[in-house]
């Protein structure tokens, strides 16, 4: 039987929480959220190993002291070195964790680091966010004594709104809006009125001073920034697939494929818009990129909104080669992942199809290319609803043996009437990806993964009860009873998946 091997780097242990007060404190910094790291255990400050340090960790840190989002995660004692015990080393965090002492480490006091090497955190320092609209849009709110407050119009202008975009990682100001665009809240009113110069890296370092006039919530600002992406695909043959670049410190750098998955190229999918991913490449197949490598193993559970919200190590060496990712250019919306209105990606524009313009072969590969299994049934006269998107005005001509839409064909439609009204629909058959082989029940025996068309297997090192729980529920089984290894219900055959 084939067997994996795992270099086991890092012994990762759930450390307690301690309740009553405060168990992380920011040192050495301009403000109380940024400095050094240091963690309260029993009785005592020490610090934390830079080693593995990275945005999720420091986003811990920051949402813990009340401190708004991470803007740098900073090691080789960039706020000077401490004194005293290293309490953690090789932290990882899924960046989720109210506390930074349920973030595994190797354990209380064990680690091969120095104080040359300790943590560091700068948080978006008087905390700053956008409530109501997106990430990069909504009402403003500053957090000053640890309470969120609205700002006034009156006291605020294009200068600062360069400041809160920049600093939210939001590129440029689109436009500032009074008279409580996104909606009054409930926030007290800052009495301040900011008076940035528009070159501030935060918006705690700009001089205030008393605002004059009327500042109550019917003038609390709004804010919309461009909203820039952090990530893009480079070297494919459309914006969806490609080399995966993410934007860092004003520099594009590359992504290692050490650790690279379909749940880290799902986040990367999603963050660009492109739907669903097809592939997560590696072993030099999508080319060389920078020298820059700022990210290694990365490590999303598939529901961050942004590849930087992953958790990852940040190395300056790549063992492996360059992560790339293929998204599917198409999409069903309206339904289920496997059936719905069908959408095609064109200039970065979302278009329905004209159900004239699209045949059985057709829809053979949009399945397909979504792992839905075989085409069940194609409806028009717009069956899941007509939508707002414009409309695809090229027929589409494939053959059936594609592997994504995008390789077939297409020439101008012949058919005049291709209004909303008629948008194609499509219903795959959504064929299980995983299944149990090798005993006399589905609900027990050998693992085994579709992927590209064929059925494989996983290998049981790291496997456990949790593994097992995903595949119970999936298969919709209820709970695990046992996590077997050692192909207990018989050796597979073809691809270890």
């Amino acid at each position: 039987m084939r067997r994996c091997l795992i270099l086991i780097l890092l012994s990762v242990a759930e450390i307690p929480i301690a309740a009553g007060h405060a168990n992380v404190r920011l040192v050495g910094g301009h403000s109380r959220c940024a400095g050094r790291v240091e963690v309260l255990h029993r009785g005592q400050w020490g610090t934390v190993c830079g080693d593995f340090w990275d945005l999720a960790d420091a986003a811990v840190v920051c949402r813990e002291l009340d401190c708004g989002e991470p803007v740098d995660a900073l090691g080789n004692a960039h706020f000077g070195p401490g004194s005293g015990p290293i309490w953690m080393d090789g932290v990882y965090c899924s960046g989720f964790e109210s506390t930074l002492k349920n973030c595994g480490s190797a354990g209380w006091g064990k680690h091969d680091c120095n104080h040359t090497k300790e943590a560091g955190v700068i948080c978006s320092v008087l905390g700053i966010r956008l409530i109501g609209g997106s990430r990069c849009s909504g009402r403003l709110e500053i957090l000053h004594d640890q309470t969120w407050m609205s700002v006034c119009d009156a006291a605020f202008d294009q200068q600062d709104a360069e400041v809160v975009c920049r600093e939210l990682d939001c590129g440029a100001p689109v436009q500032v809006l009074g008279a409580a665009a996104f909606d009054k809240g409930d926030a007290q009113m800052w009495t301040q009125e900011i008076q940035c110069r528009g070159n501030e890296s935060q918006i705690h370092l700009c001089p205030a001073s008393s605002v004059q006039g009327n500042c109550s919530h019917e003038h609390n600002v709004g804010l919309l920034c461009a909203d820039i992406m952090n990530v893009r695909l480079v070297g494919g043959n459309s914006r969806c697939a490609g080399r995966v670049e993410v934007h860092h410190r004003g520099q594009w750098g590359t992504v290692c494929d050490v650790g690279w998955d379909l749940a880290d190229a799902a986040v990367v999918c999603r963050e660009l818009d492109c739907g669903e991913p097809v592939d997560a490449l590696g072993n030099n197949n999508v080319g060389p990129g920078s020298e820059q490598i700022w990210m290694n193993n990365a490590m999303c559970t598939g529901s961050e909104s942004t590849l930087k919200k992953c958790g990852y190590v940040q190395w300056k060496k790549c063992p492996g080669m360059n992560a790339g990712v293929i998204c599917s250019g198409v999409r069903l919306v309206g339904g289920s992942r496997c059936s719905g209105g069908l959408e095609i990606l064109h200039d970065q524009t979302w278009m329905s199809v004209c159900d004239a313009a699209f045949d059985q072969q057709d829809a053979e590969v949009v399945c397909r290319e979504l792992d839905c299994g075989a085409p069940v049934q194609m409806l028009g006269a717009a069956a899941f609803d007509k939508g707002d998107a414009q409309m695809w005005t090229q027929e589409i001509q494939c053959r059936g043996n594609e592997t994504q839409i995008h390789l077939c064909p297409t020439s101008p439609s012949h058919e005049n009437n291709c209004s909303l009204n008629n948008n194609v629909g499509l219903v795959c058959a959504e064929n299980k990806r995983v299944r149990l082989v090798g005993s006399n029940t589905r609900c027990a025996g050998r693992v085994e993964v579709l992927h590209r068309g064929q059925w494989g297997t996983v290998c049981d090192a790291g496997w456990g009860m949790t593994s097992a729980a995903v595949v119970c529920r999936e298969l919709d089984c209820g709970e695990p009873v046992d996590a077997l290894g050692d192909a207990h219900f018989g050796q597979g055959s073809g691809p270890m998946w």
